[in-house]
């Protein structure tokens, strides 16, 4: 029998992670342009809650690049 989901190769997985990431991101951006002059509380804890989200898709793209081969050992200049 075929199956009719086949599961997502590596390459797709990381495509995905990629978008979320860039949603994320794009969120932040979104929130900065309409940050006022003097943030309150909730403007901090909704960066915070975007921060949080931007970093852990990040996370879950570098683990998805790992896992496609994308292995990179150092990014920093020396």
């Amino acid at each position: 029998m075929t199956d009719l989901y086949p599961a997502a190769d590596d390459r797709e997985v990381l495509r995905e992670a990629a978008a979320r990431h860039t949603t994320a991101v794009r969120d932040v951006e979104a929130f900065l342009r309409r940050l006022p002059e003097v943030p309150d509380p909730a403007d901090l804890t909704e960066y915070a809650n975007l921060m949080t989200r931007e970093e852990q898709t990040r996370a879950d793209r570098q683990a998805a690049a790992d896992a496609a081969g994308l292995n990179i050992a150092s990014l920093g200049t020396e």
